[in-house]
């Protein structure tokens, strides 16, 4: 596979990135309340376009990546959601598809990681052969540690990514049924 599938929701569409993006995804990565929990640090413009790149070319090469949460009703740009291999250098996240999820603060409180992030482990059950997926979460961010349990991961390891404690969630593959 070398393009990402658009997938529908009740009220999503998740879509694949594209040159649009860029400003949308600038002002998330920018958000000082948005990065707390995921690196801590505002992104650069060039930060913002590199990770544009990397997520085109995890479809190209791995079959698998990141999409565009937008509103299905507005269109609006809600975040990022889907599947990465981040080569983090972590023993719990090698061999296998890592989920993660990044939403403005539009976005927040309204079930739209859970219903986005559904959709993403469905497609992955339905379309990888991985043992399962794993997604990392810092132990005091609450909200999405709620989304992970919701969507059936389990906490698997409790890690350090440079010097932030981490906790690796596992949720086994599950049998598709359509």
């Amino acid at each position: 596979m070398t393009d990402a599938p658009t997938l529908h929701t009740d009220h999503l569409i998740l879509r694949p990135h594209g040159n649009a993006d860029y400003a949308a995804c600038r002002a998330l990565w920018a958000d000082a309340q948005v990065v707390r929990h995921v690196g801590g640090v505002p992104l650069d413009a060039q930060a913002v376009w590199f990770r544009l790149l990397r997520y085109a070319g995890m479809w190209s090469l791995l079959g698998y990546g990141m999409w565009v949460i937008e509103d299905r009703t507005t269109g609006a740009f809600l975040g990022e959601g889907g599947l990465l291999s981040a080569e983090r250098g972590l023993p719990e996240l090698e061999g296998v598809p890592e989920a993660g999820w990044v939403l403005g603060p539009q976005a927040w409180g309204r079930g739209v990681a859970s219903e986005a992030m559904g959709a993403v482990v469905g497609w992955a059950d339905a379309h990888l052969d991985a043992p399962s997926l794993r997604c990392m979460i810092e132990p005091d961010h609450g909200a999405s540690i709620r989304v992970a349990e919701k969507l059936g991961f389990v906490a698997l390891a409790d890690s350090v990514l440079g010097d932030k404690p981490m906790r690796v969630f596992d949720r086994p593959r599950r049998p598709y049924s359509a």
